[in-house]
């Protein structure tokens, strides 16, 4: 335990050391060293978070740093206490970043270090958020994540870059304010700024309207960031023109990340507040349950296999808040299984996209029919992303997705709209994979009137070099299942120990549910109806389209790509979620 205890700093210590030495040394090292320098250092860092995740099953490890230790109820110092959930993320973080290091070999040539000191920057701030114990060194994090990912998704430095990078900068901007406002007001009121001490401030508060609005300013920070409607537009405006390695790192960990910041707060720092804990079990399932609808739908209508990506990610954010929002031990579970799963499912797919860049010279799917023939084992494990998108029973994803349903089982309707969500996601990837890497679907949809650009990236990356990442994630999101819900389970256990409750490990339910049946179906039945749509009967197709049209066009100018309607959905979403409060 000693040694694990000195290890504790290095996941977030070790990646922005290094990024200041690859700085310092830029222009003076071999064009090849910085990625492999990067590869190592992510290498090490999850190896070290690894370690950190084992250990802390059985009890939470703690670190403080410069030696300040709480005296009794008394913590002036900022601490690191490792749980089994948080260092499971910072691990898979820190081998996302990895995989997206061997992908990205050779695609920044040209400007020397400056992506590898931006990513490894942002792996440090990452590792510092999944770990940390202390509000402000949370909001710390957040922001130093936030300006690394701006500056990633405006790297191109082209009108398009800059005019993606723009709105997701003033949007998320406006989530380092809540989260600043809600930390000063939850110090004014406690004085206190330890999670654990803020618990024990918050327990005797009741219905204190300064801790109410406190969570209400930080929720929206951590749902903005999670990509939550109607905080979500931010989203596809930045994956449409990040590099494809950055949009791999913004879909797998990123967005989740926003949402992992919630849990903690809800369990570590709220649970003792009847009003933080109903308002959460109600509103955030609602409004988990939109953005998994919303987000499916919109990923159907999409042309651009990035942006098509992009709110497939919104569609399974949606799930995600929904076990957060559902405070079981299950729930929990589910949350951390589906934020791997659909991690590296999501992943392996925006390397299908970068590969698609970078070899068949763009990202349109209805432009690229047939294109894709010669590169066909990429179109294979694109159709496999798509099923495990669309809730095919096996893997990790399914695992998770099948804990959050038993934790939400008494919501038929919730399970029902969940469903739906993610077997578009599924229908929209398979679709492209029919489309592209088989010649069919000469017939386009509704996904005709989708926004898409002319886009290419560095082609000089041999295909196996591209690939091989892309294979370990899908070999990774298919481990079976059952244990992928054991190890879970376990994890899950020690993060409630590590909040202050006791270590429930929940009951492993059947992992090939009805859910995920339904959701299956869904996703192949609208895949094959829009690959195969002139061969369906004439009234079947006049039916089903005259319907579409004015819920896709409604989406659609919705998502206007305007600056002033994000914020302005930002404000509303506000205004809901005080609400809710409010009339609880």
């Amino acid at each position: 335990m000693i040694a694990l205890h000195s290890l504790v700093p290095l996941p977030a210590v070790l990646p922005i050391a290094v990024a200041a030495l690859l700085l310092t040394l830029a222009g003076r090292l071999h064009r090849r060293l910085p990625d492999l320098v990067a590869i190592a250092t992510a290498a090490a860092v999850m190896v070290i978070a690894a370690l950190l995740a084992r250990g802390s099953v059985a009890a939470p490890i703690a670190y403080w740093f410069g030696g300040w230790v709480p005296h009794g109820a008394q913590v002036l110092g900022v601490g690191f206490v490792v749980d089994p959930v948080g260092a499971a993320v910072a691990a898979f973080a820190a081998l996302l970043f990895a995989l997206t290091f061997v992908f990205a070999w050779g695609f920044f040539a040209d400007t020397g270090t400056r992506f590898h000191v931006l990513a490894l920057v942002f792996l440090g701030a990452i590792e510092g958020f999944s770990l940390t114990h202390d509000l402000f060194n949370l909001f710390v994090w957040f922001e130093l994540m936030s300006v690394a990912a701006f500056a990633l998704t405006a790297y191109a430095l082209n009108i398009s870059a800059l005019e993606g990078a723009l709105g997701f900068t003033v949007v998320n901007t406006l989530g380092s304010f809540f989260m600043l406002g809600g930390t000063g007001l939850i110090y004014a009121r406690v004085g206190a700024l330890d999670f654990a001490a803020l618990a024990r401030g918050v327990a005797p508060a009741g219905d204190d309207p300064v801790v109410l609005a406190a969570f209400c300013l930080i929720a929206m920070a951590m749902l903005i960031k999670g990509a939550i409607v109607p905080l979500h537009f931010w989203l596809a405006d930045a994956h449409a023109v990040a590099p494809s390695p950055v949009s791999v790192i913004f879909s797998s960990i990123m967005v989740p990340l926003g949402l992992f910041g919630l849990a903690r707060l809800l369990f570590a720092v709220f649970a003792a507040s009847p009003a933080v804990q109903g308002v959460a079990h109600g509103m955030l399932v609602d409004l988990g349950a939109l953005t998994a609808v919303v987000g499916g739908v919109m990923c159907i209508l999409q042309r651009h296999v990035k942006r098509l990506l992009a709110f497939s990610t919104i569609a399974h954010m949606g799930v995600l808040v929904v076990g957060i929002a559902s405070l079981s031990a299950s729930g929990i579970a589910g949350s951390l299984a589906y934020l791997i799963g659909q991690g590296l499912v999501k992943g392996a797919l925006f390397m299908v996209a970068g590969i698609m860049l970078a070899l068949l010279g763009g990202v349109d799917e209805i432009r690229l029919r047939g294109a894709g023939r010669a590169i066909w084992p990429v179109g294979l494990a694109c159709a496999i992303g798509g099923l495990l998108l669309g809730g095919a029973p096996l893997g990790v994803m399914d695992a998770g997705a099948s804990l959050i349903d038993d934790a939400q089982a008494h919501h038929e309707i919730l399970r029902t709209a969940l469903a739906v969500g993610t077997g578009l996601t599924g229908a929209a990837v398979l679709r492209l994979a029919g489309r592209v890497f088989a010649g069919l679907g000469a017939h386009p949809g509704v996904e005709r009137d989708g926004p898409t650009e002319e886009e290419r990236e560095p082609a000089q990356r041999p295909l196996w070099l591209m690939f091989a990442p892309l294979l370990v994630m899908l070999g990774l999101a298919l481990v079976p299942a059952h244990w992928a819900a054991r190890w879970a389970a376990i994890a899950a256990g020690g993060f409630l120990l590590a909040s202050g409750g006791t270590a429930t490990i929940p009951h492993l339910p059947p992992t090939a549910d009805v859910g995920a049946w339904t959701s299956l179906a869904i996703a192949c039945g609208f895949a094959a109806f829009a690959l195969l749509r002139h061969r369906a009967p004439h009234g079947l197709r006049a039916v089903l389209e005259t319907a579409s049209w004015p819920v896709s066009g409604l989406l659609l100018r919705i998502h206007s790509g305007i600056v002033g309607d994000y914020v302005a959905w930002v404000v509303a979403g506000l205004a809901v979620l005080a609400a809710g409060f409010a009339l609880r």
